[in-house]
């Protein structure tokens, strides 16, 4: 018998996974803050090396969470709206399941 996940438990769970590092986690609230999109080094910004920020910008943007193009030497970052608006339904909709009843782990 083959289980299946629905789409939207994949879904929340790449963006999970995505954000799932504390580095990702200022990364986005950093592109979040900008009125705009971020033309820049957010190394500069943030205290992670520009090697660690550049694994973490493309784990991010796997999933879909941001946005970005290339105009050397720069890069161009923001959130990704649609997705980050998926996002937000998707772990409200989780952390909402069920019914808070006593534990039995007491």
């Amino acid at each position: 018998m083959i289980k299946k996940y629905t789409e939207q438990e994949e879904q929340l769970a790449r963006f999970a996974k995505a954000m799932g590092h504390p580095a990702r986690i200022a990364i986005l609230n950093f592109l979040a803050s900008q009125n705009s999109c971020f033309f820049g080094d957010i190394h500069e910004i943030l205290p992670i090396a520009k090697a660690t920020v550049s694994q973490h910008l493309s784990e991010l943007k796997a999933a879909g969470l941001i946005q970005g193009e290339i105009f050397p030497p720069k890069v161009k970052y923001c959130i990704n709206q649609e997705n980050w608006k998926l996002a937000k339904e998707l772990f409200n909709e989780c952390m909402n399941i069920g019914t808070f009843r006593e534990s039995c782990c007491g």
